[in-house]
């Protein structure tokens, strides 16, 4: 409808990871409708056989779409989980970077590889690969998964074409960037069990090793950006949170977790000259 009501609220744009799907952001969403902020869900699921890039290119075409159906042409903050981050990046900071069009308060990443994956590049390992792969089948990746015929994970490869494009852009100076990320310093096994509560980082020369500064699946180095602090909450005895099982911290469970979206709420209610 045109001239939507947005109650002084600026809207979000919501954008899943990979081999995701929308309903991640079904315990966010009733809390974005009771702080009166629309929500405008961006579903690639349609697109999971094409690259970043294009999925990117698609980003721009939903948010304008959703700007001629509401007759709103203000700022829009986006909130991304995992991949989908890059996936917003890639729209905003290299297809958009020079015209800058996009009116974007804040980007929101949770859990992001925004300097590409470690475990993508595991999953063509030909020692290890294999074995990767059959510890995430059912929870990560699905029975028979190929990773060779998979163009999202050849793009958030370390050493892509994609994450070229993304370090060569740089991060914008017209918008602000929230990386909220999550660590497991009590080394519980129960924070992501099929990695014994570590997470898999990629060292110069190409070996890799377990570290418990990370998610389960994405490391904190992997989502950091320059000059950007990451958000760092961390599962375990002595900690903030301690009440909540560890399980609930990992990669996964990132955007239904009620200590994240809290932290994501709180960004997304400052007041819209605010970041």
């Amino acid at each position: 409808m045109k001239n939507e009501e947005h109650s002084g609220r600026i809207p979000a744009v919501l954008v899943h990871g990979w081999n995701s799907h929308p309903g991640i952001w079904n315990r966010l969403l009733p809390r974005l409708q009771e702080a009166l902020i629309p929500a405008w869900v961006f579903d690639h699921t349609g697109l999971a056989d094409r690259s970043i890039p294009e999925i990117a290119a698609a980003i721009g075409d939903f948010v304008q779409g959703k700007r001629d159906e509401t007759g709103y042409y203000g700022n829009v903050d986006v909130v991304c989980h995992s991949v989908g981050t890059c996936i917003a990046r890639y729209y905003l900071e290299v297809i958009d970077g020079e015209r800058m069009t996009a009116h974007v308060r804040q980007l929101i990443g949770l859990g992001p590889p925004n300097n590409g994956s470690a475990m993508a590049e595991l999953f063509f390992d030909p020692v290890q690969g294999a074995e990767i792969i059959n510890r995430l089948t059912g929870v990560f990746v699905p029975p028979g998964y190929d990773p060779s015929s998979d163009r999202i994970v050849h793009d958030v490869r370390p050493g892509s074409a994609v994450m070229h494009n993304l370090r060569n852009a740089g991060i914008r100076q017209d918008m602000a960037y929230h990386i909220i990320v999550t660590g497991n310093p009590g080394e519980s096994p129960d924070f992501f069990p099929l990695f014994h509560g570590a997470t898999w980082e990629r060292e110069e020369g190409g070996r890799y090793r377990p570290t418990f500064h990370g998610d389960g699946l994405v490391t904190h180095s992997e989502s950091a950006l320059p000059g950007i602090s990451l958000d760092i909450i961390t599962a375990g005895p002595g900690t903030d949170e301690e009440s909540l099982p560890p399980g609930q911290f990992c990669h996964i469970h990132l955007p239904r977790n009620p200590v994240v979206m809290e932290r994501v709420l709180g960004y997304l209610t400052l007041p819209a000259d605010r970041t």
